[in-house]
């Protein structure tokens, strides 16, 4: 005899599936694998609809143009559309453009010999030696120096280059994903990058959705952060009130997620009790701030609960229906046994076991 689990929602029955719900199924199916694989929390349209992108021009070998604004996370899609190809074995090598002195950046991605320059004192190999078999990251490629810029031409299109003091010419494996917090066309027209490079970045380009345009991820990443830093902090803060959270998802976040995570890991530093403390003035929310539209149908209130119901019914899942106890789904949640019950009495969800023979 073995034990089978079910999970039932109050929700309507349906008879036969429309090619929209195949559509989304099948999305949400694609994130849920690539959520696994890459760390990236969220369910949203927004980021399904990216995740979808992701896994379709992985594997191929085209150049990705990944655009969003700063702390979105362009680096992890980045990483995803690595770990989905089939380069997946090779090496992921990162380039802050922005982070390397314009005189040491073309030494960077393409190495130099003794004696190059004042300071070379022995051979370097660069980032795109590095990186063959696997993949390129070009951070913050709009910073990248307009004199450099015919050179990563050459490589994209060519696959060849020079390094610094040698005339051989070697030639380059790497596949190229270059990301980008900037309008590169208007930085074309103002001639501050180069035409012919811009297209041959922009074969596949991917665009991170704004923290505030998928607001119904918020709650998850909030969830997530805490149960990471309470681990790292050794702490059992289980709870986050109401308000707090409603907070949360009001927020612009002009910073998006790397703002959201930096505000949780200090709350979780002054947080001393089970309960999440956020100080209201620290988050600089404006009593009279609009709230933030959902972008689907129905009210932002459905699709926070039906977000909140997914995470819940997957972490079921992960577990074998056990909810108590290290390994089960409320501490894989990062809430107590009572508020887990609570929250799946309040969105419908119950666990059904009946014993059946194999």
């Amino acid at each position: 005899m073995a034990a089978r689990t079910s999970w039932v929602t109050d929700m309507p029955e349906v008879t036969r599936s429309t090619p929209r719900e195949i559509e989304d199924a099948t999305s949400a199916k694609v994130a849920l694998d690539i959520n696994k694989l890459c760390g990236i929390v969220g369910n949203s349209a927004a980021l399904r609809r990216v995740l979808g992108n992701v896994r379709v021009v992985a594997p191929t070998d085209a150049t990705v143009l990944v655009n969003g604004e700063t702390g979105t996370g362009k680096e992890l899609i980045a990483e995803a559309i690595h770990k989905c190809s089939k380069r997946s074995k090779g090496p992921f090598v990162k380039v802050n453009c922005a982070a390397i002195p314009t005189n040491l950046l073309e030494s960077e991605l393409f190495g130099h010999e003794r004696g190059a320059f004042t300071g070379a004192i022995a051979r370097r190999v660069g980032r795109f030696e590095l990186a063959s078999g696997g993949t390129v990251f070009l951070d913050e490629i709009g910073e990248m120096p307009l004199e450099l810029q015919p050179k990563l031409l050459r490589v994209l299109q060519d696959r060849q280059f020079e390094r610094l003091g040698d005339s051989r010419t070697l030639r380059s494996d790497a596949r190229l994903i270059a990301a980008t917090n900037r309008d590169l066309q208007a930085m074309v027209n103002e001639q501050k990058f180069r035409l012919d490079l811009y297209y041959r970045l922009n074969v596949f380009p991917v665009r991170v959705s704004a923290l505030r345009e998928r607001p119904e991820d918020i709650p998850l990443l909030v969830r997530h952060f805490v149960q990471q830093f309470s681990r790292r902090m050794n702490k059992s803060i289980d709870t986050i009130p109401s308000d707090i959270m409603n907070a949360l998802v009001r927020h612009p976040w002009p910073g998006n997620v790397r703002e959201l995570q930096n505000v949780i890991e200090r709350a979780v530093i002054v947080s001393t009790g089970l309960i999440l403390k956020l100080s209201m003035e620290e988050l600089q929310l404006s009593a009279d701030a609009p709230p933030v539209r959902s972008h689907g149908n129905g009210s932002l209130r459905a699709t926070l609960e039906e977000a909140e119901r997914q995470e819940i019914i997957a972490a079921l899942e992960k577990t074998i229906g056990k909810i108590a106890g290290p390994n089960g789904a409320a501490a894989l949640l990062g809430m107590s046994r009572s508020t887990l019950h609570s929250r799946m009495q309040k969105l419908g969800i119950s666990v059904l076991r009946t014993a059946t023979c194999r």
